[in-house]
């Protein structure tokens, strides 16, 4: 929703005139914002369509792939949602697109999931860096952590496997009640309030 004439406004035009009244519109605009993150999670996901960067299928193909395999196995739609939104930071972070996709997620999803997404890029690597001239056991810095399997199994099992351009992905809209569910209320940020203890 476009911020029109017709919506109310905070007054200040430095943070230190601001009032509560202020904040309270702002605050208000903030929660239907938020509302509408799956819709343009939706757009940029679709700039990922048509940009194939070597490989047999496109990005967005990747990652509807991704997440339907981990579908079909049974994962749950949080681990679905964070399969499909593992390599959204491709666009804008070529060189780090793991770190965009774990911040957009790290408010939504378990701090096992976020770890995972956040670390996959370097675990993925075991697949091809030292075809690269790089060391493919780079991820065993993380050897011993708690969630090293659960990354491991992530880009073994679905994400290193689905480049396969004959593969029956489900489309983009079948997922998207999920990302609804799974990224409408953060379970962490520093706009929540602490719970009464």
């Amino acid at each position: 929703m476009a911020d029109g004439e017709d919506h109310p406004r905070a007054k200040f035009h430095a943070m230190t005139e601001g009032t509560a009244e202020d904040w309270g519109i702002i605050a208000s605009a903030s929660v239907e914002f938020g509302r509408e993150l799956p819709t343009r999670l939706i757009a940029h996901l679709n700039l990922l369509k048509g940009d194939c960067g070597g490989f047999a299928i496109d990005r967005l193909d990747h990652s509807l792939q991704t997440a339907t395999r981990a579908h079909q196995a049974g994962e749950d739609e949080e681990y679905v949602v964070c399969a499909l939104l593992h390599d959204i930071g491709d666009i804008l972070g070529p060189r780090n697109h793991a770190d965009i996709a774990a911040a957009i997620l790290q408010p939504f999803v378990s701090e096992r999931n976020h770890w995972m997404v956040a670390h996959h890029a370097i675990f993925q690597g075991y697949y091809f860096f030292h075809h690269l001239g790089l060391d493919r056991d780079m991820r065993d810095q993380f050897r011993g952590h708690p969630d090293f399997e659960h990354t491991a199994k992530f880009c073994h099992v679905y994400d290193q496997e689905a480049f396969d351009p004959n593969f029956k992905s489900m489309p983009l809209e079948a997922f998207e009640p999920m990302l609804q569910r799974v990224m409408s209320v953060p379970k962490r940020s520093i706009y929540l309030r602490a719970a009464a203890e």
